[in-house]
């Protein structure tokens, strides 16, 4: 099993007896989406099909604290046929990392938790030999938009992503000394 550890955060493949709290978990991120006037996930999606469906294809990963269930994503090495097109350019054209469905902990708001699941997939990353995150997000998703700004990420365009434009962003990976 594939897992990440620092200092008491650890990355890891999501366990089927954990989706409930996932599912909490995406539910309240939905509600933020509201509250804060944005569009994103208002639609039905995500849902508990979605966990289900990140479970089965080995997608979803879990960043915890002694266990305790912290952040959700969707966790791809995987192409993603919806940035195959798009109005923009990417920064390189090799093997990458899709993040999709991102969420984390109403009890854990406003402790750097997102911007540490990025750092902790950037490590996986590299343990796997693969130099490319690629992400995309609403556009008036602002606290997304802060957390790519912050991490290094370039604004690549625009994709298409379940009918609506979306903003493209990639990070390029260099081992590090």
């Amino acid at each position: 099993m594939e897992i990440q550890q620092t200092d008491t955060l650890t990355l890891r493949k999501a366990h089927l007896s954990e989706k409930a709290i996932i599912w909490q978990i995406l539910q309240d991120a939905i509600e933020q989406r509201k509250q804060e006037g944005s569009r994103q996930w208002q639609d039905g999606y995500p849902n508990e099909l979605s966990i289900i469906n990140d479970m089965e294809k080995g997608y979803a990963y879990v960043l915890t604290e002694n266990e305790t269930v912290l952040a959700y994503s969707a966790v791809i090495f995987d192409k993603e046929p919806a940035y195959e097109i798009m109005e923009g350019k990417w920064l390189s054209d090799g093997d990458y990392l899709v993040v999709h469905r991102v969420a984390v902990s109403r009890h854990a708001k406003g402790k750097g938790i997102a911007t540490r699941l990025f750092r902790q997939l950037e490590s996986l990353c590299l343990q796997k030999q693969v130099y490319s995150i690629k992400v995309d997000t609403n556009f008036d998703n602002i606290p997304m938009l802060k957390i790519l700004d912050r991490l290094g990420y370039t604004y690549c365009g625009e994709v298409y992503f379940r009918g609506g434009a979306r903003k493209a962003f990639e990070k390029v990976l260099t081992e590090q000394p």
